[in-house]
């Protein structure tokens, strides 16, 4: 994909080094919470907005509510998923999609914590088309 045509790109930069960061603080063995604490950290240090653990509105009237969860909506923007598992399978993306959808936001970035080297995924919502 063309510079050009990335989607919010300093903001995404500037997540993806955080993410760079909180992996090389604390490594391969953190829990999700732990990393999720740190990660809040940078971005207050950053003076990015964000909100955490977002709820989500129920999908059907007898489903709990609070029951999902988004770990990070940074900049009202991009949703942040992280993960902290061996490895990540199209369950993860298809949970990220369905979260850019529930929200109408274009951009999901889905990060695997447990990986040796740390692998940003970027999650597309294709069904809008202004960013």
């Amino acid at each position: 994909m063309p510079i050009e045509k990335v989607l919010h790109k300093e903001l995404s930069y500037n997540i993806v080094g955080i993410l760079y960061a909180t992996h090389n603080e604390l490594g391969r063995y953190a829990n999700e919470k732990q990393y999720g604490d740190l990660i809040e950290n940078k971005l207050k240090g950053g003076g990015i907005s964000y909100e955490r653990e977002k709820v989500l509105d129920q999908y059907f009237p007898a489903e709990h509510p609070g029951r999902h969860r988004i770990d990070f909506l940074i900049d009202d923007k991009i949703i942040l998923e992280l993960k902290c598992k061996r490895f990540i399978g199209k369950e993860e993306y298809y949970q990220t999609q369905r979260y850019l959808h529930a929200l109408n936001k274009k951009l999901g970035i889905l990060i695997n914590f447990r990986t040796r080297f740390l692998q940003p995924h970027r999650v597309i919502n294709s069904t809008i088309r202004n960013s």
